[in-house]
Protein backbone atom coordinates (compact mmCIF):
# COMPACT_ATOMS: atom_id res chain seq x y z
CA UNK A 1 0.00 0.00 0.00
CA UNK A 2 3.06 2.09 0.53
CA UNK A 3 3.88 2.09 -3.13
CA UNK A 4 0.00 2.99 -4.15
CA UNK A 5 0.62 6.26 -1.80
CA UNK A 6 3.83 7.00 -3.42
CA UNK A 7 2.36 6.47 -6.89
CA UNK A 8 -0.25 9.26 -6.15
CA UNK A 9 1.69 11.65 -4.52
CA UNK A 10 4.01 11.57 -7.98
CA UNK A 11 1.04 11.38 -10.03
CA UNK A 12 -0.26 14.34 -8.04
CA UNK A 13 2.68 16.86 -8.03
CA UNK A 14 2.53 20.24 -9.98
CA UNK A 15 5.33 18.95 -12.08
CA UNK A 16 4.11 15.77 -13.67
CA UNK A 17 0.24 17.36 -14.38
CA UNK A 18 1.99 20.04 -15.80
CA UNK A 19 4.18 18.01 -18.14
CA UNK A 20 0.89 15.81 -18.93
CA UNK A 21 -1.05 19.11 -19.91
CA UNK A 22 1.79 20.23 -22.07
CA UNK A 23 1.86 16.85 -24.07
CA UNK A 24 -1.81 17.36 -24.58
CA UNK A 25 -1.65 20.82 -25.67
CA UNK A 26 1.31 20.11 -28.01
CA UNK A 27 -0.32 17.30 -29.63
CA UNK A 28 -3.98 19.24 -30.40
CA UNK A 29 -1.05 22.26 -31.85
CA UNK A 30 0.70 19.43 -33.80
CA UNK A 31 -2.66 18.27 -35.35
CA UNK A 32 -3.60 22.36 -35.96
CA UNK A 33 -0.39 22.91 -37.92
CA UNK A 34 0.20 19.69 -39.43
CA UNK A 35 -3.62 20.47 -41.04
CA UNK A 36 -2.45 24.21 -41.63
CA UNK A 37 0.88 22.87 -44.14
CA UNK A 38 -1.28 20.60 -45.62
CA UNK A 39 -4.55 22.49 -46.39
CA UNK A 40 -3.21 25.89 -47.64
CA UNK A 41 0.68 26.02 -47.09
CA UNK A 42 1.70 22.98 -49.49
CA UNK A 43 -1.17 23.43 -52.06
CA UNK A 44 0.18 27.33 -52.30
CA UNK A 45 3.77 25.67 -53.38
CA UNK A 46 1.84 22.68 -55.55
CA UNK A 47 1.15 25.76 -57.90
CA UNK A 48 4.40 26.81 -59.04
CA UNK A 49 6.09 22.91 -58.74
CA UNK A 50 2.84 20.74 -59.80
CA UNK A 51 0.40 22.53 -62.11
CA UNK A 52 -1.02 19.76 -63.24
CA UNK A 53 -2.82 18.60 -59.69
CA UNK A 54 -1.80 21.39 -57.35
CA UNK A 55 -1.24 18.88 -55.15
CA UNK A 56 2.25 19.32 -53.11
CA UNK A 57 2.04 16.70 -50.75
CA UNK A 58 1.06 13.85 -53.25
CA UNK A 59 4.54 15.12 -55.23
CA UNK A 60 6.98 11.95 -55.52
CA UNK A 61 9.13 10.21 -57.84
CA UNK A 62 9.92 6.53 -58.98
CA UNK A 63 13.36 4.49 -58.62
CA UNK A 64 12.93 0.83 -60.03
CA UNK A 65 9.39 1.11 -59.27
CA UNK A 66 9.69 2.11 -55.20
CA UNK A 67 7.36 5.47 -54.74
CA UNK A 68 9.57 8.67 -52.74
CA UNK A 69 7.38 10.60 -51.69
CA UNK A 70 8.80 13.59 -51.55
CA UNK A 71 5.67 16.36 -51.14
CA UNK A 72 4.61 14.46 -48.03
CA UNK A 73 8.16 14.63 -46.77
CA UNK A 74 8.40 18.62 -47.26
CA UNK A 75 4.83 18.67 -45.60
CA UNK A 76 6.78 17.14 -42.50
CA UNK A 77 9.65 19.39 -42.45
CA UNK A 78 7.78 22.52 -43.14
CA UNK A 79 5.00 21.35 -39.50
CA UNK A 80 7.87 20.68 -37.83
CA UNK A 81 9.76 24.15 -38.59
CA UNK A 82 6.64 25.80 -37.49
CA UNK A 83 6.09 23.83 -34.49
CA UNK A 84 9.98 24.72 -33.43
CA UNK A 85 9.79 28.15 -33.80
CA UNK A 86 6.49 28.52 -32.61
CA UNK A 87 8.11 26.69 -29.16
CA UNK A 88 11.05 28.93 -29.63
CA UNK A 89 9.66 32.24 -29.61
CA UNK A 90 6.84 31.72 -27.50
CA UNK A 91 8.15 29.39 -24.35
CA UNK A 92 11.99 29.31 -24.61
CA UNK A 93 12.55 33.21 -25.91
CA UNK A 94 10.31 34.00 -22.89
CA UNK A 95 11.71 31.82 -20.45
CA UNK A 96 15.16 32.42 -20.95
CA UNK A 97 14.06 36.85 -20.59
CA UNK A 98 12.89 36.56 -17.20
CA UNK A 99 15.29 33.76 -16.20
CA UNK A 100 17.76 36.32 -16.96
CA UNK A 101 16.08 39.38 -15.06
CA UNK A 102 15.60 36.83 -11.86
CA UNK A 103 18.97 35.99 -11.97
CA UNK A 104 20.63 39.98 -12.13
CA UNK A 105 17.40 40.78 -9.67
CA UNK A 106 18.21 38.63 -6.79
CA UNK A 107 21.69 38.96 -5.77
CA UNK A 108 23.51 35.94 -3.69
CA UNK A 109 23.59 36.20 -0.17
CA UNK A 110 27.50 36.33 0.66
CA UNK A 111 28.73 33.43 2.25
CA UNK A 112 32.41 34.58 2.73
CA UNK A 113 33.55 38.26 4.73
CA UNK A 114 36.96 39.62 5.14
CA UNK A 115 38.68 39.31 8.23
CA UNK A 116 39.41 42.56 9.62
CA UNK A 117 42.76 42.16 10.94
CA UNK A 118 44.49 40.04 8.54
CA UNK A 119 41.82 40.13 5.31
CA UNK A 120 41.80 36.71 5.00
CA UNK A 121 38.36 35.20 3.63
CA UNK A 122 36.06 33.81 6.09
CA UNK A 123 32.46 32.43 6.34
CA UNK A 124 30.20 35.07 7.39
CA UNK A 125 28.91 33.16 10.35
CA UNK A 126 32.79 32.67 11.78
CA UNK A 127 33.07 34.44 15.14
CA UNK A 128 37.05 33.82 15.03
CA UNK A 129 39.17 33.97 12.03
CA UNK A 130 40.88 30.56 11.06
CA UNK A 131 44.26 32.44 9.52
CA UNK A 132 45.02 35.36 12.20
CA UNK A 133 42.78 33.44 15.01
CA UNK A 134 41.69 37.13 16.10
CA UNK A 135 37.76 37.57 17.65
CA UNK A 136 35.43 38.90 14.73
CA UNK A 137 32.53 39.95 15.84
CA UNK A 138 29.68 38.57 13.46
CA UNK A 139 28.18 41.80 12.64
CA UNK A 140 30.90 43.33 10.68
CA UNK A 141 30.24 44.81 7.55
CA UNK A 142 30.65 42.18 4.84
CA UNK A 143 33.95 43.58 2.97
CA UNK A 144 32.94 44.33 -0.90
Amino acid sequence: MKALADFKTFILRGNVVDLAVAVVIGAAFSGIVTALVKDIITPIIGIFFNPKNNSFASMYFTINGSQFLIGDFINAVVSFLIIAAVIFFLVVRPINYLMSRRKTELPADPTTRDCPYCLSSIPVKATRCAFCTAEVPVGVEVAD
